[in-house]
């Protein structure tokens, strides 16, 4: 294996440990393609799938789709819903705004430093505020 190989599977594993999920060998897998880097990313389930199939790994796309799930159930990442059908999945866990392009179907970070929301409506009887999901629809022109 290689060195880059080797730090991969380290943050990999360290990663799983934080969350306290026992590290399979289809989750050392996947977390090691989303995290082995040390940078953050955005992927859905098939680009997650097709990135460890060019890599030689095999992994069916339910244990990428299930793997993911137990990732954001852990805290690891979170889900980003778009259309109401398409989920991006961000290792990026802080509060912050998302771009997405619309014509290529790619989800970016926004600066959270320049985006200010004044003022949430009043929030229902019995309700208490989980979180608030910024996603800015862009289109090139």
């Amino acid at each position: 294996m290689t060195k880059q190989g080797d730090i991969a599977l380290q943050r990999a594993m360290a990663w799983l440990s934080e969350a306290d999920l026992r590290p399979t060998r289809q989750r050392v897998c996947l977390a090691a393609a989303l995290i082995g880097d040390g940078e953050h990313r955005h992927v859905t389930a098939e680009s997650l799938y097709d990135a460890v199939h060019r890599r030689g790994d095999g992994v069916s796309l339910a244990t990428v789709y299930n793997t993911l799930r137990a990732f954001c159930d852990a805290g690891l990442m979170h889900e980003i819903t778009v259309d109401g059908s398409k989920s991006y999945f961000d290792t990026n866990t802080h509060d912050h705004p998302h771009f997405f392009w619309e014509d290529t179907g790619v989800l970016t970070d926004a600066p959270s430093e320049q985006l200010e929301i004044a003022r949430l409506p009043d929030l229902p009887e019995g309700a208490e505020l989980a979180s608030v999901d910024v996603v800015i629809r862009l289109r090139r022109r």
